[in-house]
């Protein structure tokens, strides 16, 4: 059974940085379509950053471009979002998702396996 698990969430100073990881097995990794979706309270979850299967391709949410980075280590099953200089509006639930078709989505329906989620909370 897949099951991604992220980890490396929890307390960061705006401005600071901090490291999500996501590791999953089970599956032919590195042909998968990998994001992370956060969600607030009472808002719907959101795609933050995507990485496309074959090619490092990369798609950022505006308000994160330039200061989140996403990357993959297919040789470890392993994907990481980078966060750097965030701000108290990234404070939320982040989970890591894998397609199997290899092309990122913008959805959370286009998504085919999901973690249990970590929570960032940045302090100001």
């Amino acid at each position: 059974q897949v099951q991604p698990v992220e980890s490396g969430g929890g307390l960061v100073q705006a401005a600071g940085s901090l490291r999500l990881s996501c590791a999953a097995s089970g599956l032919t990794f590195s042909s998968y379509a990998i994001a992370w979706f956060r969600q607030a309270p009472v808002k719907e979850r959101q795609l933050v950053a995507a990485i496309r299967w074959n090619d490092g391709f990369t798609y950022y949410l505006d308000s994160v471009k330039g200061r989140f980075a996403i990357s993959r280590f297919n040789a470890k099953n392993t994907v990481y979002l980078q966060m750097n200089s965030p701000k108290p509006e990234d404070t939320a639930v982040y989970y890591c998702a894998l397609r199997s078709v290899g092309l990122i989505g913008r959805t959370p329906d286009d998504y085919d396996y999901w973690g249990q989620g970590t929570q960032v909370t940045v302090s100001s």
